[in-house]
This record gives C-alpha cells, structure tokens and sequence, in this order.
C-alpha cells in the first residue's frame, strides 16, 4: 500500500532544503555584490570545470536560460569583479572559454566551505546503500525539475 502522506513529506522536505539553499545564496550573493544569477553562473562554470567540460559562453546562456546579450553582461560583470577569465580555447581558437578564477573559488569555499564540510560528515553517518537511495533519489528529483522546466519552455 503506498503511504502517499510519507511521500508528501520527503517531497515537502526537499522543498525546505530547496529554500534553505536560495536563502543562502541569496545572502551569499548580496553580502558579495553578486546578482543571483552570477552567482548560479559561477557554479555552473564551477560545476563545469569539476566535471572536466570547457564552459562557454553559449553553454553558460544554455543553461542558464539567458540570450547572447544577457549572457555577455553577466560575463562582462563577472569578469569586472575579478570572478572569471575569458581565454580562448587551446582546442580551437575561435572559441571563447570561461574560466573562474582562483579568488571565486576562495570566496565561494570561505561562505560554503563549512557547509559541504558538516554535510560531508554527516553523509559519514549513513551505509553506503543508503547513499545510493539518497544519491538516486536525488538525481531523480533533479531529473523531474529538469524536465517540468523544459516542458514550460517549449
């Protein structure tokens, strides 16, 4: 028999860590003169490095739903700031890549750094398969936002 009362609840759960996350941000962004979308910019650049992608600026308009236009003055104000690097990409010359520089990174570690620390230790406290639920889980749900987004799109 499903319990669709526990369901609502993970999934009301979720939605708090949701909100807790972009109160966060949003301090993050604000005590740092930082746009919201500057700062989903440089976790996408982020994201991007880590995952050992060259991050563009059409890639970065992609994902962030934002035209050309937008997508340069976002770079041009990160860049200002001292956030981002635009260099040309070794693998073909006519193309543009975003690079983060090393001061963001620090920024980004110095605010969110004990955060991942504590989550990182309190993932300790779980086994290992119930990692891979919460891991599924979480992929999933990501995977259904994803989706509910492109679909309002088209």
């Amino acid at each position: 028999m499903v319990d669709v009362e526990d369901e609502l609840e993970l999934v009301h759960l979720l939605r708090a860590v949701t909100v807790e996350l972009d109160l966060l941000a949003a301090e993050f962004a604000g005590a740092n003169d930082l746009h919201p979308t500057d700062l989903r910019a440089l976790i996408a650049l982020l994201d991007a490095h880590r995952a050992g992608e060259t991050a563009t600026p059409g890639k970065l308009g992609e994902q962030l739903g934002l035209n050309s236009a937008a997508v340069t003055a976002l770079v041009d104000r990160l860049e200002q700031r001292g956030h981002v690097r635009r260099e040309k990409d070794p693998a073909d010359r006519r193309r543009v890549r975003l690079v983060v520089a090393e001061q963001a990174v620090k920024l980004g570690w110095s605010f969110f750094g004990p955060l991942i620390d504590r989550a990182v230790g309190r993932m300790r406290g779980y086994r290992a398969s119930d990692r891979d639920a919460i891991r599924r889980f979480l992929r999933d749900m990501n995977g259904l936002v994803a989706e509910q987004r492109q679909a309002q799109r088209d």
